[in-house]
């Protein structure tokens, strides 16, 4: 009874986390495009976001071999003496800048429940590179969610509510079509990183770290291509203020975190959790924004919601079934005769 006891509040823990520093992302960031100070680069946050989550990491992989050697070892074989795989792994980090870039630029142009409702749409772009990269199959609920989703995201985007507290010009459309292009680099990076570890048995931190290596170079060409004379003349940390560094954090941190602790958790917990998060996310932006909700907003979210539970639900084991329903007739048969 105790063990079960520790992991249920092991679980809530995990689900109470990833469910935070998901709300509280997309707040932070929202109220640091939007703040009167001086903007900062976008760009700087999201290649500094990459350089920490290499240091962690590096932290993670040190403790995993146990000794400086063994990491020393490790870092060797699959890094320095694998340049193929360096390559392979620039792919996702490519991808994954690109999603980085494009959330800074949707939450600059949308509130922060907006956008978190929006970006659902990363899951029917999920499931649709799980079929065609990795040869799953969705069962009929999974893709009646699939289509249910995306008919939530449209009520949310038809009349997007407005945040009256909010004072600087937005472009909404805009903002919609940098969130098309992070779904879509979501979902696409986050199968094929699942592909490439599960072609080998390579450590997760080794292959984390090895996109790291790939996403600092990237990130910093896309400094010096965006801003690069702005970041010369002002420097490379303009504009931060506590909140910037909080929401770099809590980039850096809260994927990484997610990962370790998705092991622990359902498809179900996890459905629960971006619920919760838009939920905290719509109170939040309510109150420091001054958003207002409109019928199609909370009919969109209230669809948004279901139908990630609807998708997060175990498929049903028909082959079992049908062996089941083979014996009851046999024994029917039998019976009979």
């Amino acid at each position: 009874m105790a063990d079960e006891h520790v992991s249920v509040v092991f679980k809530v823990y995990c689900l109470t986390v990833m469910t935070v520093v998901a709300a509280t992302y997309t707040v932070a960031l929202r109220y640091t495009r939007i703040s009167p100070s001086e903007l900062y680069f976008s760009t700087t946050a999201v290649c500094l976001t990459e350089v920490i989550k290499l240091i962690l990491s590096l932290g993670m992989l040190s403790k995993e071999t146990g000794s400086p050697v063994r990491l020393k070892n490790a870092l060797v074989e699959h890094v320095l003496c694998s340049p193929k795989e360096l390559l392979k792994l620039s792919v996702p980090s490519i991808v994954y800048a690109v999603q980085n870039n494009m959330a800074f630029l949707a939450l600059s142009n949308l509130d922060a429940a907006v956008y978190q409702l929006t970006y659902q749409l990363k899951i029917p772009c999920t499931a649709l590179c799980t079929v065609l990269m990795l040869k799953r199959s969705l069962s009929r609920l999974q893709w009646f969610s699939v289509f249910m989703l995306c008919g939530g995201v449209t009520l949310v985007q038809w009349k997007p509510a407005e945040a009256t507290k909010v004072q600087i010009e937005q472009n909404p459309f805009l903002g919609f079509v940098a969130i098309a292009i992070a779904v879509i680099c979501s979902g696409f990076a986050g199968v094929y990183f699942e592909k490439v570890l599960k072609s080998s048995d390579t450590s997760l931190w080794v292959r984390n770290i090895q996109m790291y290596l790939s996403g600092i170079v990237v990130t910093l060409i896309g400094v010096f291509i965006t801003d690069g004379e702005k970041v010369l003349e002002k420097g490379f940390f303009f504009g931060y203020t506590p909140w910037v560094c909080f929401v770099v954090f809590l980039a850096s941190v809260g994927g990484l975190y997610t990962s370790v602790v998705v092991k622990y958790t359902d498809n179900i917990m996890k459905g629960f959790s971006a619920a919760a998060a838009i939920i905290l996310s719509t109170v939040a932006s309510v109150v420091m924004f001054g958003l207002q909700i409109t019928v199609s907003f909370a009919s969109g979210a209230l669809l948004v919601c279901v139908s990630i539970y609807l998708y997060g639900l175990p498929k049903q084991d028909t082959s079992k079934l049908s062996r089941e329903d083979t014996d009851k007739e046999l024994k029917r048969r039998l019976i009979t005769v």
